[in-house]
């Protein structure tokens, strides 16, 4: 028989050491404080409640849930809550930033003028793809009124808006996603209206409808998923990633969250990955040329005879007879 893992063999009879008896115990009345203390912090910065940290944290020690924690496990599991309440206050602090930025977004140009200085400097075209620090600054440039105030831009007149159709089919989709992951549909449809590149109050191009409905379709299958990775996220997409594709978002994935592709990922992460999926196919998107007719700029005035011209000029005998009566014609003026 194998000693059980991380204890030491001793022939059988012997006592166990007063220190591994020790670590046996329950936890003391000052451990169990200690973390009851940290997972108070960490529920009053998440939308965590108490039971679900104590359950994540069993969980992470590799404890069933009706097994106790125990003195030994006291070190280990103050470690993983100082670094969840480090998570959480990160996270809580990007959460208001996002806040503020929202508030600001609606005043006269800042939606455009934030749009266009993330694309610029981060080579982003969502708030919700920037780190914290990028957040923030953005925020004090705004605060400040730093930011350039961009000149209107004509939108080609081929980016035909989404049809009552499309937009009411989009609008379905938003409201059984927010049901499901109980997210403001308002916020769903502003992430759009970024992914897509439009401010709001403008409508969504149509040549945006198909990507977009992957999108949302791909965060309601997600949304489903208790550990998502790469490879499922390729497998929740209504239009599977193209080889060339697949690598650039494991490139990009590997760059920014050093996950691989069968490294689990968070929601946020998740979001991310999918936003960045839009924008490349986005950029792939055949551009439409309007098909012009061209009119002269003015009609001589030998116009309306034209056609006439042509339908005789192809029958001979017709043409002949249209000669003679117009010799006719000109020696009675003359």
């Amino acid at each position: 028989m194998q000693p059980i893992q991380g204890a030491t063999a001793r022939p059988p009879g012997e006592p166990s050491s007063p220190l591994s008896a020790a670590g046996e115990l329950p936890l003391s009345t000052q451990q169990r404080t200690v973390l009851e203390r940290l997972i108070t912090r960490i529920v009053a910065q998440s939308l965590q409640q108490s039971a679900e940290v104590w359950a994540g944290l069993k969980h992470d020690l590799g404890l069933k849930g009706e097994t106790p924690l125990l003195s030994r496990h006291f070190p280990a599991a103050e470690q993983n809550l100082n670094q969840r309440l480090s998570l959480a206050q990160t996270t809580h602090a990007t959460r208001q930033v996002i806040q503020q930025l929202s508030d600001l977004l609606p005043q006269g140009n800042n939606r455009q003028a934030v749009s266009d200085y993330i694309r610029q400097q981060f080579g982003q075209t969502a708030l919700g793809q920037l780190t914290p620090e990028q957040l923030k600054s953005v925020l004090t440039l705004l605060q400040n009124n730093q930011l350039a105030i961009p000149q209107p831009q004509q939108r080609p007149a081929t980016d035909r808006p989404l049809l009552p159709a499309e937009h009411n089919s989009l609008n379905k989709q938003v409201a059984r996603l927010a049901a499901t992951t109980g997210e403001s549909g308002k916020l769903i449809w502003q992430s759009m209206l970024e992914l897509s590149g439009v401010k709001s109050g403008e409508l969504i191009p149509a040549k945006h409808f198909t990507l977009l409905t992957t999108w949302l379709q791909a965060r309601q299958t997600l949304s489903h998923q208790s550990a998502p990775t790469l490879h499922t996220i390729q497998a929740a997409l209504k239009q599977p990633l193209e080889a060339g594709e697949w690598k650039e978002i494991t490139d990009y994935s590997q760059q920014r969250f050093q996950a691989a592709p069968q490294t689990l990922l968070t929601t946020a992460q998740v979001l991310d990955i999918l936003n960045q999926v839009f924008l490349k196919r986005a950029e792939r998107l055949p551009v439409k040329h309007e098909v012009l007719n061209p009119q002269p700029i003015f009609n001589p005035i030998w116009a309306p005879f034209i056609e006439p011209l042509k339908a005789v000029s192809a029958r001979p005998a017709m043409a002949l007879t249209a000669l003679i009566v117009v010799m006719i014609v000109l020696w009675i003026a003359i």
